[in-house]
């Protein structure tokens, strides 16, 4: 366990590709993240298709990107949504707001305060805690809202029990405090929120950390040799844009 740590922390470091991907075990649980180069990569979130229909899948979209030249390198669910696709709190997409932020408490992981907010600008990424997102205001060219957040501030959510026993498979996303590096994590075996959230705090050193979704959790990684393409349709999608291989 601790040389995969050290594994993950030196990669971290040390200098690196703008996208990777790697399978690391922390605290008895494993998992696949995924580290974005925000200030070199083309993140972005997606929900619609030219249709007015959500993409839902994986393989969509990518074929849609193949008709423009480009690939979908990296893609993640993205947030929690209704039962038609449409986002429950936030949803920004390129610089359009299509729905507006909730802040206040209520049922299920969403409503679970404080919540927070992935926020894409040139060549940044950020997870916010909503309440300072609605004081900042900053503008995002794409964002998504989701919750509970996993850290915040370099703490734990204050709800989380270390001895919890609900655990599903989850996923989230985390970035540095320059906003430079955002990674995307997803269990490979069911934990609980509160080790999910020591593993973007104390296995990849990250700050800010948010629940995306549990049951619906998948990862799209080609390169890596990765596609999770079986599942229930999908709202936003997180994403990388490249250049085909």
């Amino acid at each position: 366990m601790l040389r995969a740590v050290l594994a993950a922390l030196a990669l971290l470091a040390g200098p690196a590709a703008a996208l990777e991907c790697q399978d690391s075990s922390y605290m008895g649980n494993r998992y696949t993240w995924c580290k974005v180069d925000a200030a070199r990569e083309d993140l972005r979130l997606f929900l619609y298709n030219p249709d007015g229909g959500a993409w839902g899948q994986f393989p969509q979209l990518d074929a849609s990107l193949g008709a423009e030249d480009k690939a979908l390198l990296f893609a993640m669910n993205a947030g929690m949504y209704h039962p038609n696709r449409a986002p429950v709190g936030l949803y920004i997409e390129d610089g359009e707001t299509l729905n507006e932020a909730v802040s206040s408490a209520g049922p299920g992981n969403f409503g679970l305060l404080p919540n927070g907010i992935l926020c894409i600008r040139a060549r940044r990424a950020d997870v916010i805690e909503t309440r300072k997102y609605l004081a900042d205001r900053p503008a995002c060219d794409f964002a998504t809202q989701s919750g509970p957040m996993l850290v915040i501030d370099g703490e734990l959510h204050p709800r989380f029990i270390p001895d919890s026993d609900s655990r599903y498979l989850r996923n989230g996303v985390g970035t540095s405090d320059n906003g430079k590096t955002a990674i995307f994590a997803i269990s490979n075996n069911p934990v609980n929120f509160h080790d999910f959230a020591s593993f973007f705090r104390d296995g990849l050193k990250l700050d800010q950390a948010l629940f995306l979704d549990g049951n619906v959790s998948r990862l799209y990684a080609p390169g890596f040799g990765r596609r999770d393409l079986v599942g229930r349709a999908m709202g936003p999608i997180v994403g990388v844009v490249g250049t085909p291989d």
